[in-house]
This record gives C-alpha cells, structure tokens and sequence, in this order.
C-alpha cells in the first residue's frame, strides 16, 4: 500500500487528477512488469540449454562421426556457434514483447477505470485525505488485474517467439550446414575426414575399378542387344 500511495501521489503532483492518476498506474504497471523481463532471458536459457544437450547427444550417438574425429568437432564448433547465435536473437525478440508491453499499455484499460467524480469523490479534497486506503487498494485490485490479463498474454506469445527463434532455426540451419558441408571442396573435405592416406587412395581406386565395371557392364549390354 506504501509503494502505491507513494507512486501515485508522486506522478500526482500537488493536484490531484480529476478522474484517474493515468501516470500513477503507469508507473505502478511498468514497475512490475519490468520484472517479467528476468523470467522470459531464463526461458530462453533454458531452450538454449536443451538444444545444446541435443547436439552432443546426436553427434555422440552417431557412429558415422567417431570414424572423423575432425569432423566430428567441426560439426559439433558449428552447431554450438549457430545455437548461440539464435540464442541471442531469441532473446532480444523476447525481451522486446516484454518492453512493449511496458511502455504501451492498453487503452482500453484506462478506458475502464474507475472514475472518482462518478462516485461522487471530491477532487478539491487534500491529495492525502482523497488517497485513503479503500482507493488504494482499488488501484492495487485494478493494477494486478491489468497484470494478470498481460502476464497470460505473454505466457503465450514469449513461448512462441522462443519456439520460432531457436528451434525451428535450429533445424533449418543444421540442415544448411550439411548441405554446405557437401559442397566443400575435395582437399578441405578430406582435411575434415581425417582420414589415413592408404585408406583414401584405395578407396579412389576402387572408385575407379567399379567405374570401369559399370563400363563394362554397359558395352557387353549393348553387343547382347544388338543380336
């Protein structure tokens, strides 16, 4: 009650308003939500950790990759970067339907409030007899009202723009990743693989053998045909 009074009668003045304190409740509705702004970095947080966990438990549960331990960790470096990337954006998209919130408020709220003339309050009275402690508490109702009605608005909207900013970038960047990965050229992609020299000159000769088969194949199809 203290905390609204004092807020109230500040954005008051020495005359009080003749219908309703608007720059009171602002600073009352801003004051708290400001807060929501800790919770929705931790839910982006949190999101970010868990595609983190899921990176290294695909890359670690995929065999192909403990046969290339280079590119294993290119892979691995590439992912994280890029998760931390989107971390950021998720976060900042975040943190702006947050401050929205703060800095519109809803004019139909202000529309709706209770209006002491109405009520048959004096506006002459003394600033500190009007603002008794019935009014205030009417204003305490009021503002946790509004905040109820915002707090469910962004417990919709703060998990869909996490949903969008991370995880549907997450998959549509891995996905980017690896088809760029296969453009590489051969020289870079064989300094990723790692692979022992012997082991990649045979399987270039043995390219080359099934290539020559396939040749043979070919030549020994058309002489069947064309008796």
């Amino acid at each position: 009650m203290e905390n609204i009074k004092k807020l109230i009668t500040e954005a008051d003045g020495y005359q009080p308003h003749l219908i309703a304190p608007e720059q009171g409740y602002r600073r009352l509705i801003e004051s708290t939500l400001v807060t929501i702004r800790g919770p929705a970095e931790a839910a982006v947080d949190a999101v970010h950790s868990i595609l983190k966990d899921l990176v290294h438990k695909a890359i670690s549960e995929t065999p192909e990759l403990k046969q290339y331990p280079g590119l294993r960790v290119e892979v691995g470096n590439a992912a994280i970067e890029s998760l931390d990337r989107m971390r950021d954006q998720s976060k900042k998209a975040a943190l702006q339907l947050v401050d929205m919130e703060c800095c519109y408020l809803t004019v139909e709220f202000f529309r709706k409030l209770p209006q002491d003339v109405e009520k048959g309050g004096n506006p002459t009275q003394s600033i500190f007899d009007r603002y008794h402690e019935t009014y205030l508490r009417r204003i305490g109702t009021t503002i946790l009202s509004y905040v109820n009605m915002v707090c469910a608005t962004l417990r919709h909207s703060i998990p869909k723009s996490i949903v969008y900013c991370q995880v549907r970038e997450a998959k549509r960047s891995l996905l980017d990743f690896y088809t760029e990965l296969g453009k590489l050229e051969q020289k870079r992609l064989s300094a990723l693989l790692n692979e022992d020299p012997a082991v990649m000159e045979r399987r270039s000769a043995l390219a080359k053998r099934l290539e020559l088969y396939r040749s043979a194949q070919a030549e020994i199809d058309t002489v069947a045909w064309s008796k």
